[in-house]
């Protein structure tokens, strides 16, 4: 079975947040066969972007019905017309998901995560008891592996 990480995070970003996930793209291609995420600007675009440098094929959950709303790093664009209901999707697509700084959306993200008891990472992001806090990508990447097996 393939190996499915989403990642999740806000639709803007400061420079250094966006470094940290292409910097997450790059060097998850080398350790799942698909990245979800919601498709859109922000960490999704970056991290599809480092992704991309890599084997991997992308997928975006996105909350409009055009798929042009997608960013370009995007190989498969799912429009749901869902709106914020398509983070489920999101989250539910993944054997884990990691969690980048976003605002509301993020946090619904990582709530679903532990509804479900999907492992959730957060690395920078938001502190929620039942997520996995990590500081860095190495450290992320490691606990991916381990939980992937």
């Amino acid at each position: 079975m393939k190996k499915i990480v989403s990642v999740i995070g806000g639709h803007n970003c400061t420079d250094k947040v966006e470094q940290l996930a292409r910097n997450l793209g790059k060097k998850l291609s080398k350790v799942v066969d698909i990245l979800v995420s919601g498709g859109l600007s922000g960490v999704m675009e970056a991290v599809n972007a480092g992704f991309k440098e890599g084997k991997g094929l992308t997928i975006g959950i996105i909350p409009g019905y055009s798929k042009k709303d997608a960013n370009k790093f995007i190989d498969i664009v799912i429009p749901t017309g869902l709106g914020l209901a398509r983070n489920v999707l999101v989250v539910k697509s993944a054997d884990v998901v990691i969690a980048l700084p976003g605002k509301a959306g993020t946090l619904s993200e990582i709530a679903y995560c532990i509804q479900f008891g999907i492992p959730v990472i957060t690395l920078g992001a938001w502190d929620v008891p039942g997520a996995i806090k990590l500081n860095t990508v190495d450290a992320a990447i490691d606990k991916v592996k381990k939980i992937l097996g």
